[in-house]
């Protein structure tokens, strides 16, 4: 309870008086705990904001493992970057969404975030195509779908993007795994 009151406090904070105005004691403060138990829940206050990494893997995973029968590994990976780049129409989530892209620091820690689970990516790949735990292209597919991220959510028109880069994968990927 502890932990989602912290992140539901700073969230609320940075919101209502931008990121670099709040303090990690402001956060502590609001949710009555002290700065030493703040930091017994998360490292840094970037962290305050993206309180749901290990969420975020586990659903990566389950993009490749959970995927449509007859469809692709980069079609499943387009659909689930798709729908955690681009903001649904809820004020909340565009607020959010606002934040990150407007301070340097929340944007450079959830790019960070997003690409540090590269290898859990590739293993589920490789162990969907058959493939053993170090094959290269399922790395390269894994890095190079985690960093289209980036790309797609800065375009003006981020579904078009995402077609388009997912095409290019899905045409090396099959030319290296075409039964996969």
């Amino acid at each position: 309870m502890t932990r989602k009151a912290l992140a539901d406090a700073a969230l609320q904070l940075f919101l209502e008086r931008g990121y670099d105005q709040v303090g990690v004691k402001d956060v502590a403060d609001a949710a009555d705990v002290s700065v030493t138990t703040l930091f017994k829940h998360f490292p840094s206050k970037e962290a305050l904001v993206f309180d749901m990494d290990d969420d975020l893997r586990t659903a990566l995973v389950a993009a490749v493992r959970d995927r449509s029968p007859g469809q692709s590994v980069p079609q499943a990976l387009r659909e689930h970057i798709l729908d955690r780049t681009v903001p649904a129409d809820s004020p909340e989530l565009a607020a959010f969404h606002n934040l990150v892209e407007n301070t340097p620091a929340l944007r450079e820690y959830a790019r960070r975030m997003w690409t540090r689970h590269q290898t859990a990516l590739a293993h589920a790949i490789a162990e969907e195509v058959g493939a053993p735990a170090d094959d290269v292209t399922c790395a390269a597919l894994a890095r190079f779908a985690l960093e289209a991220h980036d790309l797609i959510g800065g375009h003006p028109d981020p579904r078009a993007a995402a077609e388009q880069i997912f095409a290019l994968l899905e045409h090396g990927w099959s030319a290296a795994h075409p039964t996969s």
